[in-house]
């Protein structure tokens, strides 16, 4: 049984002590591939840079939504260039976060456009950050007239959110926090989404599943996310890891 996962940060500092034995960790326990995914131009560098030295790691290169009032006009040069790499399978994350609002919501919207655009010139799939945003990045992406494959990144959303995005083709990926003994109404949308469209992540070293909560969060725990969601949904565990899987290798172009 083989496992992705579609969104972790294995370029943080929280791994620069044992990253070689997390990648290895993560093997050994059947995640064939780990989409390492760009949150800011340096980080985006740092994800290429990985994925060029490990076989069964790729990267994504974005700038998130929290960096929008810091970018300057070369940085999307920068990533463009970056975009244009083998390893490279999409752009993200990008978006907007309307939550901590640590950049103006102007801004956002702004940067998010630009990385829109650069999806579609380069034909390259998009990985989305959005949080407490939900109708202006439904909007934006409207009004871009975005045509490659979209991914709502560590779905947060309500019921109604959940079928505007299904009913859109996209994408949809959970986290380990639908292991969470309280998490009611992620549990439910996890139900209503259909295994097609179905992608698991960690977003390492974040959101440690329940049991290691308050810890550093890594890939091979995917397989935890991964029984959890084979529990939910009444399905076979080899089923959602056939689905996930299938879907992960069409969206990040991997077979």
């Amino acid at each position: 049984m083989q496992l992705i996962d579609t969104h972790c940060h294995l370029d943080f500092p929280d791994f620069d002590a044992d990253r070689d034995k997390v990648i290895e960790r993560a093997k050994e326990s059947g995640i064939e591939f780990i989409i390492n995914v760009g949150s800011s131009l340096a980080a985006s560098r740092k994800a290429l840079v990985l994925s060029k030295q490990y076989n069964n790691v790729f990267a994504t290169v974005g700038i998130h939504p929290h960096e929008a009032d810091k970018v300057k006009e070369e940085d999307f040069f920068a990533i463009e260039q970056l975009a244009k790499e083998d390893k490279v399978k999409a752009i993200g994350e990008v978006g907007l976060d309307y939550f901590r609002n640590l950049s103006s919501k102007s801004n956002q919207r702004e940067v998010f456009r630009r990385f829109i655009l650069l999806s579609k010139k380069n034909n390259l799939p998009l990985v989305i950050h959005c949080r407490e945003s939900q109708d202006d990045v439904l909007s934006i992406l409207s009004e871009e007239k975005l045509k490659t494959k979209v991914l709502m990144h560590c779905f947060s959303g309500d019921a109604l959110f959940l079928k505007r995005c299904l009913d859109l083709g996209f994408f949809i990926s959970f986290t380990c926090n639908v292991t969470y003994k309280k998490a009611f109404n992620l549990k439910e949308v996890l139900k209503k989404t259909a295994l097609n469209r179905l992608m698991l992540e960690t977003d390492a070293p974040f959101l440690a599943p329940e049991g290691l909560r308050g810890k550093r969060n890594e890939p091979m725990h995917l397989k935890l996310l991964a029984l959890e969601v084979a529990r939910i949904k009444g399905v076979d565990l080899e089923e959602i890891a056939r689905m996930t899987t299938n879907n992960a290798k069409d969206f990040f172009r991997l077979a």
